[in-house]
């Protein structure tokens, strides 16, 4: 009975906490205090406010609940009331709505989020208020390096002090600001004093939202997730200091980390990976924590079920490593909020987690403040992101997908989000009115900007699922065979192909001897100053690979091809020249044009305008042989790349 008296309970502040100012936090009270009568672990009341310092935090770990049919709500109707602000019971204390029909996480290891300390924090109608201070030494660094934590102090008005609390910039294109304007940021509470907490949280970003004037975007995609029981990231909002100088506001955002995923899953212990700037999972992603394999097998095993040829395997291998009634909802919110730079569109902006118990993939949404731009984005095409193209190929789960999304279209009625946003634009109004009053006027358009938006897209979704899908794309190119290799001697290689990764990248592929050639209204010139030679003397090679950013969103773009390669160390290199190439902010791959391995990080790369210099990348093959994408690529904002003679050598 105990779901269903909690249900009753969360259903009775959903109803009377807007009702009355004050009555959501005394309601919620009940529910605390009724839990802890029950002796289910030490839960502070969701009135405390402040920094919990390290001499002050209890070392137990968030709990959970396995969900259960009691514990999901029904998909609200169109006129559904949505959760008070200020008095609000947080989304993600409510028990697992997941609109109805297939649950959102369907394995036994998927929970309903247990109340803890930090949802006070989520839940205030308060926006904090938050001072960081650098010393001049730690300012100096971070100035140096921006990406690598540095150590400031934390203070909160009406609230505690916390020292040693880690810093450092956060972006990618587009977001990303030096120190001195208004920079994104991410704190990690305990890096440098562990147990040290804020509100609960070990590690938490202050994002700047310069793509979202409205400040909106992330928070109501967040409370979405909430209702559909989709694992994300809570949000709120703060007002910044740093070194006293007023930053404004921020969207401060949790952190994925593992007090996050406890959660939302039992156990917590599975891999969590980054899916980095714009990155497919066949990529070695980086490993944000867990106590699963180090060889990222778990991820090549979900890449080889999406790529099995034959449709009964696929599906077969893919069930074994997906939760596929997870995903569905996770491809459906993507979508249906129009998240034009995320996995299923982009293979950007998202994580994975492996639940240690199921042996499945858990998909997370990130990376939300540029949703709702286009009322007639896509649903139903064919999507890039590989698990989305496997589940989608699959005419039963293609099904499953479109009922899906008409089940969870009530939560999109225009009329329910809009009175979401009209309190929250009441909350965040007199903050922005008392730091930048010239804002405020364009704050308030943006806000009006949305009733258009979300009445646009309600009708949008409702007219594309009446729709049959759009035809598929007609096939490309099959992938070439991978090349056996052993290269006793320096061998030359041929065979490669163009992979956009992300935005317009320009292509060629030109002969060498063909004389100045002109390409994207730059003439390609040999390396040498003589025709028919290259730098190191050596006879010219027969092709030159260029790449060349298109229009202002940068590129990620390469050549490349797959090889397999009997034991030992390898280099493979290249001549590489560069004009106006601009880096990408928080690209963790590496820097402008270069040369790697698929899965790797380079550290070297030519940026502004170079001549031809050669460039080159080590790899190892393990005792059975391995295989490997080579890839020579163009990482940037803007500028254009060429690459000629690549060749593989065996190293001693």
């Amino acid at each position: 009975m105990r779901p269903r008296v909690r249900t009753l309970l969360s259903e009775t502040v959903r109803v009377l906490g807007p009702l009355r100012p004050g009555w959501g936090r005394r309601l919620w009270g009940v529910v605390l205090g009724w839990e802890l009568s029950l002796g289910l672990g030490l839960v502070l009341g969701l009135g405390t406010t402040g920094c919990q310092p390290a001499s002050n935090v209890g070392r137990s770990r968030p709990e959970a609940t396995v969900a259960s049919e009691d514990d999901r709500d029904p998909a609200p109707d169109g006129g559904a009331e949505s959760p008070e602000l200020g008095d609000r019971a947080p989304a993600a204390l409510e028990a697992g709505a997941t609109g109805g029909g297939e649950a959102s996480g369907a394995g036994a290891g998927r929970v309903v989020p247990r109340p803890d300390r930090s949802d006070a924090l989520f839940a205030r109608e308060q926006i904090p208020h938050l001072r960081l201070t650098l010393p001049p030494g730690q300012e100096r660094l971070l100035r140096e390096n921006p990406r690598q934590y540095v150590r400031a102090t934390l203070a909160e008005e009406g609230g505690d002090t916390l020292v040693d609390v880690g810093l450092k910039l956060k972006g990618a294109a587009g977001s990303y600001q030096e120190l001195d304007a208004k920079p994104a940021l991410t704190l990690n509470v305990d890096k440098f004093l562990k147990k040290q907490r804020f509100h609960d949280l070990e590690k938490f970003h202050l994002n700047n939202s310069v793509q979202d004037e409205s400040y909106a975007s992330e928070w109501l995609c967040q409370s979405l997730c909430a209702d559909l029981g989709l694992p994300a990231a809570r949000v709120t909002h703060a007002r910044v200091w740093l070194n006293e100088r007023d930053l404004g506001l921020y969207v401060l955002k949790e952190g994925f980390d593992e007090r996050f995923l406890a959660r939302h899953f039992q156990p917590a212990t599975g891999n969590l990976y980054d899916g980095g700037f714009c990155q497919e999972i066949e990529v070695d992603l980086e490993k944000d924590g867990g106590r699963g394999p180090s060889d990222h097998s778990d991820l090549h095993r979900l890449v080889a079920a999406c790529r099995a040829e034959d449709p009964v395997e696929r599906r077969r291998l893919v069930e074994e490593i997906l939760d596929v009634p997870a995903f569905r909802t996770f491809m459906a919110f993507e979508l249906m909020v129009a998240h034009w730079d995320g996995y299923c569109s982009a293979t950007n902006n998202y994580r994975v987690y492996f639940h240690p118990a199921e042996g499945r993939a858990h998909f997370l949404p990130h990376g939300m403040d540029q949703t709702f731009g286009d009322p007639n984005f896509p649903v139903f095409a064919r999507h890039g992101g590989m698990v989305a193209r496997a589940v989608r190929g699959d005419d039963e789960w293609n099904g499953a997908f479109r009922a899906r999304v008409g089940e969870l279209l009530p939560h999109f009625a225009a009329d329910r989000l809009l009175e979401r946003l009209r309190q929250l634009h009441a909350r965040l109004r007199p903050e922005l009115l008392a730091f930048q009053p010239d804002a405020v006027e364009g704050f308030d358009a943006q806000h009006r900007d949305w009733e258009g938006r979300l009445r646009e897209r309600e009708e949008a979704l409702a007219r594309q699922l009446t729709e049959p899908d759009p035809p598929p794309e007609p096939p490309g190119p099959p992938e070439p065979p991978v090349q056996e290799l052993d290269p006793v001697e320096p061998l030359g290689l041929a065979g490669w192909r163009f992979v956009p990764d992300v935005g317009e990248c320009r292509w060629d592929e030109v002969p060498w001897r063909a004389g100045p050639v002109e390409e994207a209204g730059v003439a390609v010139v040999q390396p040498g100053g003589e025709a028919g030679s290259e730098p190191g003397g050596e006879p010219a090679p027969p092709t030159v690979y260029s790449l060349a950013a298109r229009g202002e969103g940068g590129c990620v773009g390469s050549w490349r091809l797959r090889i397999r390669v009997p034991a030992g160390r390898y280099r493979w290199e290249a001549w590489v020249r560069s004009e106006g190439v601009e880096v990408l902010e928080d690209d963790d791959r590496g820097p402008g044009a270069g040369v790697r391995i698929s899965g790797a990080t380079r550290t070297e790369g030519l940026t502004g305008t170079t001549g031809w210099t050669r460039q080159a990348f080590e790899f190892e093959a393990g005792p059975e042989g391995d295989e490997f994408a080579l890839v020579a690529e163009l990482r940037c904002r803007a500028g254009r790349a060429w690459f000629t003679q690549p060749v593989l050598r065996r190293l001693p």
